[in-house]
């Protein structure tokens, strides 16, 4: 299971293609995912012309509007409609998809360093690419890693968007030292964290992708971070809040080390997969490079997701809809900054883990 479509990505638009597009200058071969959800041509054609479908009227999915109120009232009440749906509607985060230059070498990274399982592993050779699935858990309760290999293309830009990956273990130190014994890049030792007392670590995979490594006591999701740099914090709390349907959890500013933080997810941090999103004083845009690609979220109907989030002023960059082959439904959307999301249908992603 999933994502999105062949796709080049500039500063302004995403443009899906059957072909390989142009990319800026520092770009890769493939800047594009690569991943279950497009292994066959037919797939990516059909996602290619989703993108062109006329959205469904909001009325289908939320009701109509009493007649003789103003429009300012009825855009009110859509409003409305649309963000009791959302609160309720039944939704976690399900996986991370980023690409990778050594399928073999990171599972192995991942499996003997950090403790993960491979759940699943697909070869298309046909598409030139491979993906595999990563976690602590099954697939259908618990956060999982989605690396994507393509064919031929060993290194990718990271950028300066994307943060870290977070994973809870019980003993940083003895972490640190598997790490190191196998090889590993530590990039911080393990200490107490900035201003605080909790006890935490940085290291780097063999792609370069940062992972910091939380002292906790055993929690059910151990991998139990995504972080990403934004430009207007309080933005993008009120975006998550209203069309994500995520809880502020918490809230922390640093002004002596000039940066603040806002951890959002699904349910308590303890328990669940967090979004972690960190504001830098004065820095309202990133690099995202081509590594990093997108957060798949399940929910219970993509058809309303989408119209939520259009309704909160999210960009809709593939219109809801079946995928052919595997008939998965899913949208994908952008947040105010450029980073992007795809919700899947719950049932439907149950069923492609059968």
């Amino acid at each position: 299971m999933a994502t999105l479509p062949i796709a080049s990505v500039s500063s302004s638009t995403m443009v899906f293609s059957m072909k390989t597009p142009p990319f800026p200058s520092n770009s890769l071969k493939h800047p594009y995912i690569r991943n279950s959800y497009n292994h066959l041509p037919s797939r990516r054609l059909a996602l290619f012309q989703l993108g062109s479908v006329s959205a469904i009227p909001q009325s289908e999915f939320f009701g109509s509007i009493v007649s003789g109120k103003s429009e300012n009232t009825a855009t009110a009440i859509k409003e409305q409609d649309a963000l009791n749906w959302v609160k309720n509607d039944n939704r976690r985060m399900l996986h991370v998809v980023y690409r990778v230059g050594d399928l073999e070498k990171t599972i192995k990274f991942y499996t003997e360093c950090l403790g993960m399982k491979l759940s699943r592993k697909r070869d298309i050779p046909e598409e030139q690419y491979s993906n595999a699935f990563l976690g602590y858990g099954p697939e259908d309760s618990h956060f999982a890693v989605e690396l994507t290999y393509n064919y031929g293309v060993d290194k990718y830009d990271i950028g300066n968007g994307f943060g870290h990956f977070g994973v809870a273990v019980n003993d940083v130190s003895k972490t640190v030292d598997l790490v190191k014994a196998k090889g590993g890049k530590v990039t911080r030792d393990p200490g107490p964290v900035k201003g605080g007392t909790k006890i935490i670590a940085f290291i780097e995979d063999p792609d370069g992708y940062t992972f910091e490594l939380l002292e906790r006591e055993p929690t059910p999701e151990p991998l139990c971070q995504v972080m990403l740099r934004v430009g207007d914090l309080d933005r993008s709390i009120n975006f998550y809040k209203k069309a994500f349907g995520m809880e502020l959890l918490r809230a922390k500013d640093n002004p002596e080390y000039k940066y603040t933080t806002a951890m959002m997810g699904f349910g308590p941090e303890d328990k669940n997969a967090v979004l972690e999103l960190t504001y830098n004083y004065g820095v309202t845009e990133y690099d995202k490079g081509n590594g990093y690609a997108q957060i798949a979220i399940g929910t219970d109907d993509v058809y309303k997701t989408a119209e939520a989030i259009k309704l909160c002023g999210g960009t809709i960059i593939l219109e809801p809809g079946p995928l052919p082959g595997i008939n998965t439904k899913i949208t994908a959307c952008l947040d105010p900054d450029g980073w992007k999301s795809v919700f899947v249908d719950n049932i439907d992603f149950l069923k492609e883990l059968e």
